[in-house]
């Protein structure tokens, strides 16, 4: 069977991580099959989406290598949702409702009252036409109910195993709103049915929803996809991510300068038994992707982990990938410069620091001015590859410094910082006049 998964975001927001970790999981499992990944925009609330958020959902996907193999607007598919609804009303499956919100949730505090589950009565369906009529008369326009068959729905899940949900135990759901808006739940099934989806991928949070929904495909006469509930995000305390998604969108993420492969190897992995590592890229993320290596446990999303790997990806970045953004800085910037200076990378953007290293103007930070003058006397005329390791010899021999004592003064004086890139590999990219003028306490 050929894999066939979607994604179905609604363009009311911006993408955070909880929803590109299932659009992610959806595309790894879906490619490492060889199958197709369905692009599908739920965009049946006109009155919330908008053309802007969806674009950004695009631009979100893209930029993380999640392209898709086909992709529709629910939007133009109204007519094929209208269609099945009549199909379920012609089959006593869907039915009219008329109470109120508030009507319901007295009946709800009612029921609790006395012990039993707060599910719905089921009372419109004892509604005569002349109530009916009465309602319609007052202003009143019906909800519509899918009628569940009250049994046992039972299936294999990709990531839980032997799943089962009692839709006895359930209220029938409401699938079309008082002002005729569908609600997630029948577009989904007919869209499913319609475009082969042969895999649905979502959250554990919908394990409930499932045994409804597949009720819904049997009444529709299609296919039943099988499933997977994939265990829900938690914070790197325990706490569910729920409240700080909107911190966490990734148009902010790409801001704040975090490397695409970073994110899909982060969401990717946690969660599963294979080293939180990066990736060499999200198509060998796939390859090796399977539900069997999915723990039970929540996923913890650990920033700090996002961080070790964000850095861990451009360590391992080769100069041709890096060089068409590093010349958007200093077109001067070249091969030798990026191997000295990857390593200490967090973020790309650190290579402004890193340059100004180089290209100045840096503050000396000079702590001793008679190991500055000793050093400024045996500096070598030449500056070449050899230049740090002849220069500190002769440094240590002058003034007697050695380990720290040696280097970190000459680091401090050259650079203005206590840490940074290899100092044999960036002291040739100063310049002798330059190091002249910082060893003379000079910003240059």
């Amino acid at each position: 069977m050929s894999v066939k998964v979607r994604f179905a975001p609604s363009p009311t927001g911006k993408l955070h991580v909880g929803n590109v970790r299932t659009a992610l999981v959806n595309w790894l499992f879906a490619k490492g099959q060889g199958g197709q990944f369905v692009l599908r925009i739920d965009d049946t609330d006109l009155a919330r989406s908008t053309v802007e958020f969806e674009q950004g959902i695009e631009l979100d996907l893209r930029w993380l290598g999640l392209d898709w193999d086909e992709r529709h607007n629910q939007s133009k598919r109204f007519d094929r949702y209208e269609a099945a609804a009549e199909r379920l009303k012609a089959m006593g499956r869907l039915y009219a409702c008329y109470e109120t919100a508030e009507e319901l949730d007295r009946r709800r505090k009612v029921q609790l009252s006395r012990g039993l589950p707060p599910i719905y009565d089921r009372a419109a369906l004892n509604l005569t036409d002349a109530e009916k009529a009465a309602y319609e008369a007052e202003g009143r326009r019906p909800h519509w109910r899918f009628r569940l068959d009250g049994k046992r729905v039972a299936w294999e899940d990709l990531a839980r195993g032997h799943a089962e949900v009692d839709t006895a135990s359930m209220s029938d759901p409401v699938l079309i709103r008082e002002d005729g808006l569908f609600l997630y739940t029948l577009p989904s099934v007919v869209d499913d049915i319609e475009m082969d989806i042969t895999h649905v991928i979502r959250g554990e949070d919908h394990v409930t929803n499932t045994g409804a929904q597949i009720e819904i495909f049997e009444a529709l006469g299609g296919p039943v996809p099988a499933f997977a509930h994939m265990p829900l995000l938690v914070g790197a305390d325990g706490q569910a991510l729920s409240k700080r998604l909107g911190s966490l969108s990734i148009s902010e993420m790409r801001d704040q300068g975090y490397e695409p492969i970073a994110i899909t190897s982060h969401l990717g992995r946690i969660g599963t038994s294979d080293p939180l590592e990066v990736a060499e890229s999200v198509q060998a993320l796939g390859q090796s992707f399977a539900f069997s290596k999915m723990g039970r446990s929540p996923a913890r999303y650990d920033t700090a982990d996002l961080d070790r790997l964000n850095a861990q990806a451009l360590h391992a970045m080769d100069y041709a990938v890096a060089k068409p953004r590093l010349e958007k800085y200093d077109a001067d910037l070249g091969e030798a410069f990026w191997n000295a200076v990857r390593p200490n990378l967090q973020k790309f953007a650190d290579v402004v620091d890193m340059a100004r290293i180089v290209r100045g103007p840096v503050a000396p930070v000079i702590e001793d001015a008679a190991f500055a003058e000793a050093a400024l006397k045996v500096l070598p005329e030449t500056v070449d590859e050899n230049l740090w390791p002849t220069w500190t010899a002769a440094v240590k021999e002058a003034t007697g410094a050695k380990g720290k004592a040696l280097f970190m003064p000459l680091r401090l004086i050259l650079t203005g910082q206590s840490h940074g890139p290899d100092m044999a590999a960036v002291a040739p990219m100063i310049g002798r006049e330059r190091i002249v003028r910082r060893l003379r306490g000079e910003s240059a």
